[in-house]
């Protein structure tokens, strides 16, 4: 499959070591490297196989984790000069997390000003569709990443290989996405995956969500951390499934 995915909404490695720190619920003062590291790179290898275009960032991180945990293995002072005994290889790692938390909660503080507006009402207002749903939260790709690793560990492990004779595209994906949206407004984030049986349509159907997303057809929320994530119709749905239509069309020319 060669579908490449860059989306607006993707973060980078600070994000995802700040949103698996707070998954595993340890401080980032006192980060559990060996886990930490482990995780990161499985995300990594996930990220790499749904072919989302993963920024060289992510992988000078990779090795700045591997790093840290060769050193935090050595003994003490085994491969440092003695003026730096004592010292914590996670300090430096540490000290770019507090700061880039810092900015982030500032942004994010700065953003909830913004939506103060959305419960004032003037007369000749713009269309109610703009407006978020009240009580849900945007999630983060990461989260994402994770529901997706959950729905790709169900399918049964006693498939050895894959035979597709059917060829099964994002933009058909897309589209028959776009038609359940306008049906029911709304659905289940692992409704989208109910009658799948293969890897290859699970990646697919992944990859047309996030499409989707990027072009601001669809918002994904979640009422709360850990809770169902949910898939709505947003505005610009209807050009999207014009854009998507058209392209079929050019494709199939």
């Amino acid at each position: 499959m060669s579908t490449h995915v860059q989306l607006e909404i993707f973060e980078g490695p600070l994000d995802l070591l700040l949103h698996l720190i707070k998954k595993n619920e340890v401080s980032i003062t006192d980060i559990p490297i060996a886990a930490i590291t482990e995780q990161y790179l499985a995300t990594l290898e996930l990220m790499q196989s749904l072919n989302l275009d993963v920024a060289g960032e992510f992988l000078v991180m990779a090795a700045t984790l591997i790093h840290i945990k060769s050193r935090m293995l050595l003994p003490a002072g085994a491969d440092e000069p003695d003026e730096d005994e004592g010292i914590d290889p996670r300090d430096e790692l540490v000290r770019r997390l507090l700061e880039y938390q810092r900015y982030k909660d500032a942004a994010s503080v700065l953003e909830q000003r913004e939506i103060l507006t959305r419960d004032v009402f003037i007369r000749g207002g713009g269309s109610a569709e703009e407006a978020g749903p009240r009580g849900f939260r945007e999630i983060s790709i990461f989260e994402l990443l994770g529901a997706l690793k959950r729905v790709i560990e169900r399918l049964p492990k006693d498939v050895f290989h894959e035979v597709t004779l059917e060829k099964i595209t994002v933009r058909e994906k897309m589209t028959l996405l776009l038609d359940k949206l306008h049906e029911r407004g709304s659905l289940l984030f692992e409704t989208l995956f109910e009658h799948v049986r293969t890897r290859m349509e699970i990646v697919v159907t992944f990859l047309a969500m996030l499409e989707l997303v990027k072009v601001r057809a669809i918002r994904i929320v979640q009422e709360e951390l850990g809770g169902p994530i949910l898939i709505e119709a947003a505005a610009g749905m209807d050009e999207a499934a014009e854009q998507v239509a058209l392209d079929e069309e050019q494709n199939g020319a």
